[in-house]
């Protein structure tokens, strides 16, 4: 009875370092499972991240050339409109002169076919005239659309700073 009394003494002695390096593995399994999951959290950050950073990457590509078209449209507008306005000065002047060399006219046939010429080309003024104020207007709204696109653009760009500050505020933390 005395030889299991000991063995049972001997056996309790040596389980119960047993017993402690088995809480502390577990502990250290915990610890280690823990900063696994810490891992998988912060790299489905940085994977959505990325995916955030590619799609405003494509979005602000895209609305650069948005920009670019409407900047086209708003020079194609402008440049329509210095023509029509060209144009309408080249008839005002036009007109100036037929009054002019009408007046010093004395055959009443020339003064008529003058008299007709500058009526033609007032008509031609009214038309240049209505034309200008369209060209006008397509100006206006090439400008203002040119603005909005712009404001979108500086928006998505303004997104893209906000997300290149998180990224650099997050370093410190992933180390």
């Amino acid at each position: 009875m005395q030889r299991w009394l000991i063995f049972i003494i001997g056996l309790l002695s040596l389980s119960g370092p047993a017993f402690a390096q088995t809480a502390t593995d577990s502990q250290a399994l915990q610890a280690l499972l823990a900063e696994v999951r810490q891992l998988r959290l912060e790299l489905r950050a940085t994977a959505m991240t990325a995916q955030r950073s590619q799609i405003l990457l494509h979005r602000l590509q895209v609305q650069e050339l948005v920009v670019a078209r409407a900047s086209q449209r708003l020079d194609d507008a402008r440049a329509k409109l210095a023509e029509v306005q060209a144009s309408h000065k080249t008839t005002a002047a036009q007109i100036q002169q037929y009054n002019d060399v009408k007046e010093h006219i004395e055959n009443p046939t020339a003064k008529k076919q003058f008299e007709d010429a500058i009526v033609q080309l007032q008509a031609k003024l009214e038309a240049q005239a209505s034309e200008e104020q369209q060209r006008q207007a397509r100006e206006i709204e090439a400008d203002e659309q040119l603005r909005v696109d712009q404001g979108k653009l500086t928006a998505l760009q303004d997104q893209l700073d906000q997300l290149d500050r998180e990224l650099r505020n997050s370093m410190p933390s992933a180390k």
